[in-house]
């Protein structure tokens, strides 16, 4: 006859069971193997330093002018002052520094008038590239001791970016823009923090909006996360900690739809928090940036535009939004304008 089970005994039995049920979490080795497999080093030859931008034809930037029907313009770029997002939670970044040089009180006092012969205001700025709304280079982020399309990192030193720098992109931040309002197909204000933006979520969105994802499009995602800091008067931790965003299984989307450019209303993009088991941070990033090779536009200010996508039903856009012509940089504040 079998002995009945001592209460001790049951009590542990659904422990070990719960123990043994428990799944494995992404690991780096994960992550790099998916890079190598999605890379596109080489693609468009070993000296390319543009990546994914090369989708962008020629006609394709036609064809996004066409899209202009009304007109109208909007602006997707923060304001570039001290009330900015940045709180040193990340690398130490910063919300701009804005200093007169000149102004129209020393005009009036009439201390220009002997020096220069002219009354006049000027003024300067001091900002990490990163302060506000801005692209990511592709010299921003390195898989091991590379960068894209397989450039060494030290090729990045004291004196700046001299492979994969922002001023490659001075003449190619044009085309198709797309924004997919994820927060409202979710049906949310705002996504909440940790949300994971999944495949079928981009695709549903997609088809709820009646939109397509062509190859070289610019593809703006709506979490809500941006308008609610605006909302609240506090940015709290939107610089760097936790925060809806893409998944890491949307890295296949993004390589498969052939995408120019990926944006987003929040400071990273993918989902925080978001480190793999063994402590990868920001792991979505390893293969976005340096192995399939598309530039972030991250910090976008998309609340009127959002508004009037869902108005008139229409989520395609002509979108202009060159960086700053910085020489070597690893990135740059931007105004991107979207016309419809």
């Amino acid at each position: 006859m079998a002995k009945k089970a001592t209460a001790k005994s049951a009590k542990k039995a659904p422990a070990a069971k719960k123990s043994k049920a428990k799944k494995k979490g992404l690991t780096k080795a994960d992550v790099v193997r998916k890079g190598k497999q999605l890379s596109n080093w080489g693609k468009w030859g070993k000296n390319d330093e543009l990546g994914v931008l090369n989708y962008i034809k020629p006609q394709d930037v036609v064809d996004a002018a066409k899209l202009v029907k009304k007109g109208k313009v909007f602006r997707l770029g923060l304001e570039l002052d001290e009330n900015g997002p940045q709180k040193g939670l990340f690398g130490g970044r910063y919300n701009p520094l804005h200093k007169m040089l000149a102004t129209g009180t020393d005009a009036k006092a009439g201390r220009q008038d002997k020096t220069v012969g002219l009354r006049y205001a000027d003024d300067t700025i001091n900002l990490p590239t990163q302060a506000a709304s801005q692209w990511d280079a592709l010299a921003h982020v390195f898989a091991g001791d590379k960068m894209w399309n397989g450039y060494d990192a030290d090729l990045v030193d004291s004196n700046g970016a001299h492979k994969n720098g922002i001023e490659k992109f001075a003449d190619k931040m044009v085309g198709r823009g797309v924004l997919l309002d994820v927060a409202k197909y979710k049906k949310k204000e705002r996504l909440a923090d940790g949300y994971g933006i999944t495949i079928n979520d981009l695709n549903r969105t997609a088809k709820s909006q009646g939109v397509e994802i062509k190859r070289g499009d610019f593809v703006l995602i709506n979490t809500g996360q941006m308008a609610d800091c605006l909302d609240k008067g506090e940015w709290g931790g939107y610089g760097g900690g936790d925060a809806p965003g893409l998944a890491f299984e949307t890295v296949d989307w993004i390589h498969e739809k052939q995408i120019a450019g990926i944006c987003s209303d929040t400071w990273g993009i993918e989902v925080r928090p978001n480190k793999t088991v063994d402590g990868t941070n920001q792991p979505w990033h390893w293969v976005t940036i340096p192995y399939i090779g598309i530039v972030h536009g991250e910090i976008w200010y998309l609340r009127e535009l959002v508004a009037d996508c869902a108005k008139d039903g229409v989520y395609e856009f002509f979108l202009c939004a060159p960086p700053l012509v910085i020489s070597r940089g690893t990135g740059s504040p931007i105004n991107p304008q979207a016309i419809k």
